[in-house]
Order: C-alpha cells, then structure tokens, then sequence
C-alpha cells in the first residue's frame, strides 16, 4: 500500500467511528507539573515532532479584578508588558522574537490575562528571559503609560466606538452581569485609563503580577531536565507576592431579566439579542449548556439559522455564543434582520425556537451531530504547540486539573437528550431573559 493513501484511509475510518456513534481516542498528551518555591505553578509537555517550542503564561488577573472606577487595567497591562524591563530596551521584545524566527501575542478576558511566544526549540531560553523580566522588572514609567494610553484608545475607538452594533459585549454584560463585577469588559473605559495615576498603575503591577499568581507552561521539542534547570534559573529568584484578594461575587441566576432599546447612528439593519444567565465554567451543567447553544444556534445547520434565515427569510444572520467564566455565566442567541423585517418579529421567531427545545427537546440526530462537532474542536484546539500550552494552563487554572486536556470529550459524552430538555428548561426561561434591540435609526 502507497504510504499517500493513509490519510484517506484514517479520514474514511474517522467517518465510519462517527456513524456508529464511537469515537477515536486520541494520543494522550504527556505532560510534568510542580510548583516553584515561590508559587509559579509550572507545566511541561515534550513533543519533539518539529524543532519548536512554545512558552504560555497566564497570569490570573482579568477585567472581574478591577475596580469599577478604574476598569480596563488588565487589559491595559496586555499592553504595557510589552514595552520593556529594566534589562530589555523599549520596544525590543517584539524585535527579538521576531529576529530569533517566532512570534508572539497576548490576550485579556474576564478572569485572565496571558502572553505566549513561539520559537524554534534552540531559542527557548530566549522566551524564559523575557517573561521572567516581564514578570520580574517590567517598567512601569510615564513614558511607556503615556504610549499605552493612546494605543488603548485608539483600540477602543476602532473596534467598538466606530462599529456597527460595536456596543453589543458591553450592552450584554451590563445587562446580563448587573451588580457584579463581570458587568464592564475587557476593553473597559478610556476615562478611566486617562483619570489613573503613574503609582495606580505600579501598584497593580506589584499586585498582580506576581510568581503565585501565575502559571507557565511550556510545550513543543524540550528537553525537560534542562527546561527545569531553565525554568529555575530565571524564574526561582523571583520573590512570591501576597496573596491577592478577590472579590466575592453571588451569582443569581434567577434574576429577573430586562429590556434595553440602544439607539446608534452606525446601525444598518434591525437587530436583536436574547441573553441569559448561565453557569459558572466548571457547573456540571456547562457541558450541556454548550450542546444546547450549538444545537439551537451554532453554524448554519442549526435551529435557529435554518428557520430565520433560508426558511422564513427574516435575518441575513443568527448565531449564539456561550460565555461561561469563572464565577458567572451566560448564553446568547441574535439575528441581524433583513430590511422590512421588525425586531418584534425577529424576537418571535427566536423565542419560538427557544420554545421548542424546551417543550420538545431535542433528536438523537442533533445531539449526535454536537458531539461530533464538538470533538471536532477539541482535537483542533490542540493541534499546535502553542494550543497545548494555553490548554494545559487553562486546565489547571479553572478546573484544578490539568490531565483534563486529555478527558473533556468525555464529559460531553455523558450529555444526554434529557440533560439538554432540563437545562433548556432550567435556564432559558422568558422572565430571566434579557433583549437588546438595535433599530435602525430614522435618517
């Protein structure tokens, strides 16, 4: 047999393991962990399939951390750790990386702040020097604030403050997260990040941004001795921080829900928003909250695309999406409607259909096929290096198990018709539902 009909050969067996039902056990993916004096939980996975590496490090700080006169810190920080260290020159670490043949980024969310670097496998020493002075001497001055702050901005400005239906995350979690502080975003407020002092910002530094709040892991061609030896050589200095403190937060998930008409110049199309409180990330149900969402209103074989948009013609565009966090949740489902179509009409169509799962639950067929989808996802959110690292991390951090890398498809497995008729009941109701509806405004 030609070695070139492999592949054919395991995508027709791939299919096959579908139709029955069964699904293929992927390889395990290996992996050390132990913590640092100092806290720094460190995490390592060997993979010597290509010559690269791949450092990630979450630190557990995200907007929830901030106060609510100062929000967008976290993700200002995403920002300003990249102008440089007491031992690396503004504006160097990018070049670095660059020059040495890899890449890097960082993100911000709700509950986490994280950085990651890739680089051929000779190079990793490289990316530990850089976060340990990220995490060590990072400079926090008026120069690099100053820069940040304009940066930030124009961010803001760009991708929600000129935007069509650009306020819709912080509609929804102002709606959604009322009285909480899940209830601003990531991007957080301009006025704020102008208001906040030089000695603000060096004091969540020194908060947050400490060994025992943070996690590193490394994946990709490592040889993991030397990788300790790395590890604790750049990092093992670093004094552990104080413990930060967190805010408590009651999540209420029978609140009563609300009604909210925002009117922007930029809207083209007549749109609305059906938003519910949801879960906590690791709630039992959040596995069946996911399949439920998908099924309703995930891709355009689902529910709610079908009937809005080829069979009723209502929407050029529905989708849902889930945003389950550490110590809050929600659900949403929107359709962006087609001219001559009302926004009334649009919420009957998607409350119809929210109404059928509940009444009618729904088919084996349609539960198969979210499975599938869904192992589907998992085995490509590990398809790089890269991937595996911030898997790993993510793991450890939320669900306190790391080796769930190799064990989440089988929590979805376990899902049932009857897991997705309950919780569709449960949580999905229309007196906790939250409606945003964007008109097109009068010309």
């Amino acid at each position: 047999m030609k070695r070139t009909d492999w592949p054919r050969i395991a995508a027709f067996l791939c299919l096959l393991a579908h139709a029955s039902g069964g699904y293929a056990k992927s390889p395990e993916i290996e992996f050390e962990e132990y913590d640092l004096e100092n806290g720094l939980h460190v995490i390592l996975h060997r993979n010597t399939d290509a010559p690269v590496v791949s450092t990630y490090v979450l630190y557990h700080v995200g907007s929830k951390d901030e106060r609510p006169d100062r929000t967008g810190f976290a993700h200002f920080f995403e920002h300003l750790m990249f102008e440089g260290s007491e031992n690396i020159e503004r504006g160097q670490i990018d070049k670095l990386i660059s020059g040495a043949g890899g890449n890097l980024n960082a993100s911000t969310s709700f509950d986490r702040t994280d950085y990651y670097i890739n680089l051929p496998s000779n190079e990793l020493e490289l990316a530990l020097w850089i976060e340990s002075e990220r995490l060590m001497h990072a400079v926090v001055d008026e120069t690099g604030v100053e820069t940040q702050r304009e940066v930030v901005k124009e961010e803001r400005r760009s991708r929600y403050d000129n935007q069509p239906y650009g306020s819709l995350m912080e509609k929804m979690a102002g709606a959604v997260f009322a009285g909480t502080p899940y209830a601003w975003t990531p991007i957080g407020s301009a006025q704020y990040i102008d208001e906040a002092t030089i000695d603000e910002f060096r004091a969540f530094y020194k908060k947050w941004y400490v060994p025992n709040n943070a996690i590193l892991a490394i994946a990709g061609d490592i040889d993991i001795a030397n990788t300790k030896r790395l590890v604790e050589q750049y990092f093992g200095a670093i004094p552990k921080g104080p413990e930060p403190d967190r805010v408590a937060i009651e999540w209420d998930l029978g609140a009563e829900g609300t009604s909210q008409t925002v009117v922007e110049p930029m809207t083209p199309l007549p749109a609305t928003v059906h938003i519910w409180r949801a879960p906590v990330l690791t709630h039992d149900d959040g596995e069946a909250m996911d399949l439920l969402i998908t099924i309703l209103a995930t891709g355009k074989s689902s529910r709610m695309y079908r009937r809005l948009v080829d069979i009723e013609r209502a929407a050029v565009n529905s989708a849902a999406f889930t945003w389950l966090q550490e110590k809050a949740g929600l659900v949403a489902a929107y359709a962006i409607g087609n001219r001559g179509i009302t926004i009334e009409q649009l919420d009957a169509l998607i409350e119809e259909e929210v109404r059928k799962l509940i009444d009618e639950g729904v088919s084996d067929r349609e539960l198969q096929k979210a499975l599938n989808q869904k192992e589907a996802e998992i085995a490509s959110s590990l398809g790089t290096m890269s991937r595996r690292a911030q898997s790993l991390a993510y793991y450890h951090q939320w669900y306190g198990d790391a080796s769930r890398v190799n064990t989440e498809l089988e929590s979805y497995l376990k899902v049932t018709k009857e897991d997705l008729k309950r919780v569709a009941k449960t949580y999905l109701t229309k007196a906790s539902r939250n409606t945003l509806h964007y008109p097109v405004p009068e010309r």
